[in-house]
C-alpha cells in the first residue's frame, strides 16, 4: 500500500514538471512569435506609412531597380549554389567514407558556414574583382553570396539523406536500381522538402546580405528597360554589370544618403524587403508541398 501511494505521488509530481514545462516552453514560442510579429509590424508600418506611388517606380526616385537587382542577384546565386551544394550533400551522405580527409571536408563545410559575412566579401573583392581585372558587377555579388549559401545547402542535403529510413535505399537496390539510380530516383525526391528548407534559408540570407556585396555588385545602378543588349552596360539582364540591391539601398539610405526623403526611402525598402522573403517563402512552401504530392502520389 505504501508502495502505491509512493508510485502516485511521483506520478502527480511528473505530470505537474511536465505541465509546467510545458507551459514555459509554449511561453518561450509565444515570446519570440510576438517579438518577431512585432519586429515585422513594426517595420512595415514605418515603410509604408510614408510610401508614395514614386518609390515603386524604376527611375532614380524610386526603389524598382534595386528590387530587380536583388531578385536576379538572389537567382544567379540559388543557380550557383543549389546544384553544387546538392551534389556536395549527396557526395557526403552516400559517397564518402568516414575518414581524415571526410572529417575535414565537414569542418572545412561548418567553418564556411560561421565566416563573418564582411570576410567573405573581401574574399569576392580580391578573386572576383581585382584578380580578373574587372569592375563592380552583379555576379561577383552572386559568386560571392552562393559562397554563404553552400554550407546551408550542403548540410540540408546531407542530413536529408541522413535521416531518411535505410529501407529506401535498400529496397530501391533489391529491385535492381544502381546506387545512382537509387539516388536520383528514391532518395533525392523523398528528399525534397528539408532540401528546399536549406533553400529557403539560404535565398533569405541572399536577399538581406549586404556586407558582402558592398565589395562586389557595386553601390550604382544605371538601367536602360528599352535596352536588351546582353553585352550592354545598361541592360537589366547583363550580370556583369553593377547593381545596388534593396539591403545596399537600405545602408546608404541610412549611413551617406543626403536626399530629404532618405529616412522614408530606407524605410520603404526595408518593407518590401520584409514582404519579399515572405512571398519567396510562401511560393517555396507551395512549390515544396507540390512536388512532394506529385512525388508521393497523392496528388489529384
Amino acid at each position: 500500500m505504501k508502495n502505491k501511494e509512493q508510485a502516485q505521488a511521483a506520478s502527480r509530481r511528473s505530470r505537474t514538471a511536465d505541465r509546467f514545462m510545458t507551459g514555459v516552453f509554449y511561453a518561450v514560442a509565444g515570446f519570440f512569435l510576438l517579438l518577431l510579429l512585432a519586429f515585422v509590424a513594426y517595420i512595415l508600418i514605418n515603410g509604408f506609412r510614408d510610401a508614395t506611388p514614386q518609390m515603386l517606380s524604376f527611375t532614380e526616385d524610386g526603389v524598382g531597380n534595386q528590387l530587380f537587382n536583388t531578385l536576379y542577384l538572389v537567382f544567379l546565386a540559388l543557380l550557383i549554389s543549389v546544384p553544387i551544394g546538392i551534389l556536395a550533400g549527396i557526395y557526403l551522405a552516400e559517397y564518402a567514407k568516414d575518414g581524415p580527409l571526410t572529417h575535414f571536408v565537414r569542418i572545412c563545410v561548418e567553418a564556411l558556414s560561421s565566416l563573418p559575412s564582411i570576410v567573405i566579401g573581401l574574399f569576392g573583392y580580391l578573386v572576383f574583382i581585382l584578380m580578373t581585372h574587372s569592375q563592380w558587377n552583379l555576379f561577383a555579388g552572386a559568386l560571392a553570396v552562393s559562397l554563404l549559401c553552400l554550407p546551408l545547402i550542403t548540410t540540408t542535403t546531407a542530413d536529408a539523406f541522413r535521416a531518411l529510413p535505410q529501407e529506401y535505399k535498400e529496397g530501391s537496390l533489391a529491385l535492381g536500381a544502381t546506387h545512382w539510380q537509387s539516388i536520383t530516383k528514391m532518395l533525392l525526391p523523398a528528399c525534397v522538402p528539408r532540401i528546399m528548407t536549406g533553400v529557403i534559408l539560404a535565398a533569405g540570407r541572399g536577399f538581406g546580405e549586404a556586407a558582402a556585396l558592398l565589395y562586389t555588385a557595386g553601390m550604382s545602378t544605371d538601367i536602360n528597360w528599352s535596352n536588351w543588349n546582353l553585352a550592354s552596360p545598361t541592360c537589366a539582364l547583363n550580370p556583369f554589370r553593377p547593381g545596388e540591391t534593396l539591403a545596399l539601398q537600405v545602408w546608404a539610405s541610412r549611413t551617406e544618403s543626403i536626399a530629404s526623403n532618405a529616412t522614408q526611402i530606407a524605410n520603404f525598402s526595408s518593407a518590401i524587403l520584409i514582404l519579399l522573403v515572405l512571398l519567396f517563402s510562401l511560393l517555396a512552401r507551395l512549390l515544396n508541398r507540390h512536388l512532394d504530392r506529385k512525388a508521393t502520389g497523392t496528388e489529384s
